[in-house]
């Protein structure tokens, strides 16, 4: 059960949120700046490559470098293929983990490292295999870690990960806020840097400007019928989320959002690109999960029953390619299930600030579900 009363409590909130996931969320834009400052720190600015690379292999644990996989194929589009290479292991620990690189990979591709632990054994196999093949290799991770040596070893270039004090305790959910932009960032600048896609200095703090933005939108001292990311947590309470997108950015973010509900609500979620949703979930909205699926909820105890799991959709957009849209199509389904749907679209930018406006606010959305109902 939710605990709407604790939304509008912040001291409340803030004796919750033993996993500081409210405090990353909020300093999302200054993680940006830090993010950003390593990697210049690094040298990335001063790079000069030789052309595009190939292929961009992406290998890291958990939610976080599938994020970071999915953002970077979309930005980059079809200029250089985005693959992540998914580990291997009987368990998800760090010293079970294992990578490999595709038959294919070599001189002309780059390898991409990402994680917020580091002392992954595997990575650092990784990398060793991937100098031996030729590949380039970057890697994002905490600084004095293991993975630090092995990139040195391969000649690659290492970017420290920008890590807050308070991180520093217990292991980070790989879904948490600040893990992703920490890790996104330097590949951002990156990658800018050859060509693959657009993420100059001005870019990424426009992207933090946003953030902080949306932080002040979405804050915990703003009061819930005022802040949309703890009005759509209210939402779905009791409720499966089915996530459509619609736009070039967003769908990225849904798939975000799903990873996150799981990993620090323990929601389960659907998400679904419209408008092929449509037709992948028209059936399930029509069958027991509709609103008016249950008729005897009306005579259901309030107290002693728990409430019937019901879909609500969340409709996230962005701007749609060729101005082509299914959104009223969307909510016509949608509503003649009797099934309720919320919507969230960002202001007006570039395609890098309005990515980080969405996953900004469903970032937060889900660490109030999360804290709310005591995850």
């Amino acid at each position: 059960m939710l605990d709407e009363s604790l939304l509008d409590s912040p001291d409340a909130l803030a004796e919750a949120d033993r996993r500081a996931l409210l405090r990353g969320a909020a300093e999302a834009g200054a993680r940006v700046r830090t993010a950003a400052r390593h990697a210049a720190e690094a040298g990335v600015h001063d790079l000069k490559p030789d052309g595009r690379p190939r292929a961009i292999l992406i290998a890291g644990p958990g939610a976080a470098a599938t994020c970071v996989a999915d953002l970077l194929g979309k930005l980059a589009g079809a200029s250089s293929p985005v693959t992540r290479l998914a580990p291997t292991g009987v368990a998800p620990a760090a010293g079970a983990l294992r990578w490999e690189l595709p038959g294919w990979a070599g001189s002309v591709d780059l390898l991409l490292i990402t994680t917020p632990d580091g002392s992954e054994p595997g990575l650092s196999l990784l990398a060793e295999q991937a100098y031996r093949r030729g590949c380039t290799v970057v890697a994002v991770a905490p600084s004095r870690s293991p993975l630090t040596e092995a990139v040195d070893g391969a000649h690659g270039l290492f970017v420290p990960m920008a890590t807050a004090p308070y991180e520093h305790d217990e292991p980070l959910a790989a879904s948490a806020p600040g893990v992703l932009w920490a890790l996104l960032t330097p590949l951002l600048a990156l990658l800018d840097r050859t060509g693959l896609l657009s993420a100059p200095p001005e870019a990424l703090e426009k992207v933090a400007d946003r953030l902080d933005q949306v932080a002040e939108r979405c804050g915990p001292a703003v009061a819930t019928y005022s802040n949309p990311a703890k009005t759509l947590a209210a939402e779905l309470a009791d409720s499966l989320p089915v996530i459509w997108t619609e736009g070039a950015s967003a769908g990225p973010a849904g798939r975000r959002f799903a990873a996150a509900l799981a990993e620090l609500a323990g929601r389960p979620a659907l998400v679904s690109e419209l408008p092929e949703a449509l037709a992948e979930h028209n059936a399930l909205l029509a069958g027991p999960l509709a609103a008016s699926a249950d008729p005897d909820d009306f005579f259901r105890d309030r107290v002693e029953e728990a409430p019937a799991l019901h879909a609500r959709v969340v409709l996230l957009r962005d701007r749609p390619i060729g101005g082509l849209t299914a959104a009223p199509t969307a909510r016509d389904l949608a509503l003649s299930h009797d099934t309720p749907i919320s919507e969230l679209e960002p202001e007006d930018g570039g395609e890098l600030e309005t990515l980080a406006e969405l996953i900004a606010m469903t970032d937060f959305a889900a660490v109030y579900l999360a804290l709310a109902s005591g995850a």
